[in-house]
């Protein structure tokens, strides 16, 4: 079994065994950086500050998907556990307003969404579903779907592990055609 004990920077720098996992991927290629990834940290600091949640102590995934237009396209992902072994993942999902995690589906990882704060507009197989702060949806595998934030919002995720190849995007600009 894969442990996170709190106290490291992230979930696998307490790992003693596993296969590799998204979580310990780093997807640099996927992420902004530098000056334009503090500053989009600092407004989610901000906004998290304003709504009094407290993060978990890991190094969060700030991802506009190499697409280079973050605050259209893209999220900060805070991963808490992805147990390949105990078979679930766990993680904050955050999009600022009118921001978009681009459309996709997955092979092996079903999902639920859980909006903590805030509201979005979610896309499922082509059909627009709103949810707000208390909502929740259900992603089976191999739905296509997507989320805006309807002003910043704050999802959880609890799902299968999530597995590399296992993020297949309509838009093939992203990853490998489309996988990631």
């Amino acid at each position: 079994m894969i442990r996170y004990d709190g106290e490291h920077k992230r979930p696998s720098d307490a790992f003693k065994k596993g296969t590799p996992i998204m979580a310990d991927i780093e997807r640099k290629a996927f992420q902004i950086q530098g000056k334009a990834r503090k500053e989009a940290l600092a407004k989610f600091n901000a906004q998290m500050k304003k709504w009094g949640i407290v993060m978990p102590k890991v190094t969060p995934q700030v991802l506009d998907f190499g697409l280079g237009d973050f605050y259209k396209t893209g999220l900060i992902e805070y991963w808490v556990a992805n147990e390949t072994d105990e078979g679930y993942c766990g993680k904050f999902l955050f999009v600022f307003d009118g921001q978009t995690c681009p459309y996709h589906h997955h092979d092996f990882k079903h999902e639920t969404f859980f909006v903590l704060k805030g509201a979005v507009t979610m896309m499922v197989n082509g059909k627009r579903i709103t949810r707000k702060e208390g909502g929740f949806l259900v992603m089976p595998q191999g739905v296509d779907h997507s989320f805006t934030g309807k002003g910043p919002a704050l999802l959880i995720e609890f799902s299968k592990p999530c597995r590399p190849n296992d993020n297949i995007f309509a838009n093939k600009s992203i990853g490998d055609n489309g996988v990631v």
